[in-house]
């Protein structure tokens, strides 16, 4: 759900791991909840590493550096994101590039109605 398709509040949707994926160290303006609904993960929250598995919920704060990899070299992984905000950013730490959120997923899903 994106401001697109009607969210006002929050911004919410999924994103599936290829064994052995991940998305690089970054921030956000608002806080993240995040929960693994399938497979099994290693999430780096302020430099620290954590094991999460099916249904398992994080919580990172606005502006904390974090980032999610597939524990499995070839089982994928899907995780559940909820942002506290439609206005969502996504700042990668080893560039200092931002972006919204939604802009990402919107090109995403148009991607793949092509």
């Amino acid at each position: 759900m994106t401001k697109a398709t009607g969210a006002e509040v929050f911004l919410t949707g999924q994103t599936l791991f290829d064994g052995g994926a991940g998305i690089a160290l970054h921030t956000h303006n608002c806080p993240e909840s995040v929960t693994i609904l399938e497979g099994d993960a290693i999430v780096e929250i302020d430099g620290t590493e954590h094991h999460v598995t099916r249904f398992d919920t994080t919580y990172v704060p606005a502006g904390m550096p974090h980032r999610f990899r597939n524990a499995s070299a070839t089982e994928p992984m899907r995780i559940l994101w909820i942002y506290a905000s439609v206005d969502a950013t996504r700042t990668i730490v080893e560039t200092g590039v931002t972006a919204r959120v939604d802009a990402e997923h919107d090109k995403a899903a148009a991607a793949g109605r092509d």
